[in-house]
């Protein structure tokens, strides 16, 4: 059984190793990107300066700190649509424990504890109730945007301690926005989990077959709780960076962010039916994306084009996907 369980992580749903069609997947993103930034830094001059690449780092960090939680998810074959909704009642939740005397980091813990609660309710109706990830995902969508409305009114709520807003504007060494080294330290540790840990080759595993998993002796409904919880926690991070980015607290903060972190799980070469993907490659994807948009600004290009331009990439991405596992079988 350890066997075939181990063969199953490494090669995944196809029985093709992961390294080879990973690596190619890997070049043409990363070649993709570089041609972007030669083109961009062509027709506009103002795209290499530091000002303009600080401001991509800080436009990156919160979907790319959303998209880790979410790699995790769909590398399981599921999706949770529920994250952005979540990064904005962790925020409102925050700046209430605040406002009512818990202290900055007080409402930090309780922000994260939200989270995670959000996440762990997720897995559970997934992985116990045996709902589909997409309708739990819509339920939990409006869950949370109905809590975040009722407890803040409809109105924004201001962070009242200064130093808190560090996660979200600060710099380390000068230059480096704080959103961004916490971004970096999300990615490292989700690569290692992936790579070194039993958590990450289960997960893996269940993605790319779950009766397989079972068989071998993972408890997959236990698993599949970690991973949603997981993506909770990054949802909880994401939403104290855009909070203390703001300064305040919007309950329809994050509205729209899920889009954007599966986009940029999906860009990056994660499978949607599972098993297969490079939580590094996520990264890639998260920042291809933020240079489009920061690119087609700069451009002026309308925004309302940038959402036709990702959603066509989106389906392109699926599509891709879809034809490389046809091939492989």
């Amino acid at each position: 059984m350890q066997c075939g369980n181990q063969r199953t992580v490494q090669e995944g749903a196809s029985g093709i190793p992961l390294s080879k069609r990973v690596d190619l997947h890997q070049f043409i993103l990363v070649l993709t990107l570089l041609v972007m930034w030669v083109v961009l830094s062509i027709l506009s001059p103002r795209f290499l300066s530091v000002r303009n690449l600080s401001s991509i780092g800080i436009s990156i960090a919160t979907i790319a700190i959303l998209a880790v939680g979410q790699t995790f998810v769909i590398l399981t074959g599921g999706i949770d649509l529920s994250v952005g909704n979540v990064l904005g009642l962790v925020g409102v939740v925050t700046a209430v424990a605040m406002t009512k005397g818990l202290g900055m980091w007080g409402g930090i813990i309780v922000g994260i504890l939200v989270g995670l609660a959000c996440g762990a309710a997720s897995g559970t109706m997934i992985a116990v109730g045996n709902l589909p990830p997409f309708i739990v995902g819509l339920g939990m969508m409006g869950i949370t945007r109905g809590i975040a409305l009722l407890i803040s009114g409809g109105f924004p709520i201001l962070v009242p301690y200064q130093e808190f807003g560090v996660l979200g504007i600060g710099t380390i060494l000068g230059s480096i926005p704080v959103p961004v080294v916490i971004m970096v330290i999300l990615y490292g540790l989700g690569f290692y989990i992936l790579r070194r840990l039993r958590f990450g080759r289960y997960t893996y595993a269940i993605g790319s077959n779950e009766e397989t998993a079972r068989l071998a002796g993972i408890d997959v409904a236990k698993y599949k709780i970690l991973v949603y919880t997981l993506c909770g926690l990054t949802a909880a991070i994401a939403g104290l960076v855009e909070t203390a980015r703001l300064f305040s607290a919007y309950p329809t903060a994050g509205s729209g962010y899920e889009l954007d972190a599966i986009a940029a799980v999906v860009i990056g070469g994660t499978s949607m039916i599972g098993g297969e993907g490079n939580i590094m490659q996520t990264l890639v994807g998260a920042l291809t994306m933020a240079t489009l948009r920061n690119g087609c600004n700069l451009l002026g290009i309308s925004p309302f084009v940038q959402q036709v331009v990702i959603g066509l990439i989106i389906i392109g991405a699926v599509y891709v996907d879809r034809v490389r596992h046809a091939r492989s079988r």
